[in-house]
């Protein structure tokens, strides 16, 4: 038996205790390893996860194959968020890209839960907002920000959703979410790092200066992070 109180996941855990009733039977413990595929472009969908750590990324793929994050997902969420509305499939990558662990519903039981109470999808869909809300304020860092302000972004939403300083991240990995070439990704590591925001290594990231990083993103980092906490709750 899964006891909400004990629970991370901050969707399964803005449940009522009734609306937790309901998925409770069913969720699956499930190891979530690094570079784990959720959901695959056009691939049936089986599964809703809630992850309890690591961080996750929905990539964008076009049809050459070329991916780049376009949101970023940990313990505040759930994906994939398309099977709160019917969907049964989506167009993009869901994967992991920090390992953690969660739990997991077959879709089948979650829509048989939502169809026995008029609340329980309401958490959810507020979730779906905020993600979208998200995914707008990325599209907003890749047009108007330089590289070095996305960065700070970025270390900080991990940060989020890590709770801890050292983050075991490669510079190869942020290049691909970010989609741009390595030696850019390097170049502004080392930037932060000039400024006694981070300490970068071959495979990790130190946070130093938070408040530094949150000055130094002017704004690309934040409203979407304020908007959960406006409509579900504290994020950390």
């Amino acid at each position: 038996m899964v006891k909400q109180s004990d629970l991370r996941n901050k969707m399964l855990r803005a449940l009522t205790a009734e609306d937790f009733g309901l998925l409770e039977p069913y969720l699956e413990p499930v190891r979530l390893t690094s570079a784990f595929r959720i959901a695959e472009p056009r691939k049936k969908l089986e599964h809703v996860y809630f992850p309890e750590s690591g961080i996750g990324s929905v990539l964008a793929v076009a049809a050459t194959g070329t991916a780049t994050e376009a949101g970023m997902f940990g313990r505040e969420g759930f994906v994939p968020t398309a099977t709160i509305i019917g969907d049964n499939e989506v167009p993009y990558l869901i994967e992991m890209h920090v390992a953690g662990s969660g739990y997991r519903i077959p879709i089948d039981h979650m829509r048989k839960a939502t169809l026995q109470s008029s609340t329980l999808q309401i958490p959810f869909i507020k979730y779906m907002h905020v993600f979208a809300t998200q995914v707008s304020y990325t599209s907003l860092a890749n047009a108007k920000f330089r590289l070095e302000q996305r960065l700070a972004r970025w270390i900080l939403m991990c940060h989020d959703r890590l709770r801890a300083d050292v983050m075991e991240i490669t510079h190869d990995y942020i290049a691909l979410l970010l989609g741009v070439r390595r030696p850019g990704v390097t170049t502004g590591l080392h930037l932060l790092e000039g400024l006694h925001l981070i300490r970068s290594t071959r495979g990790a990231i130190e946070v130093l200066d938070r408040e530094g990083l949150e000055a130094y993103a002017a704004g690309s980092y934040g409203i979407p992070e304020e908007e959960f906490e406006r409509l579900i709750g504290e994020a950390s």
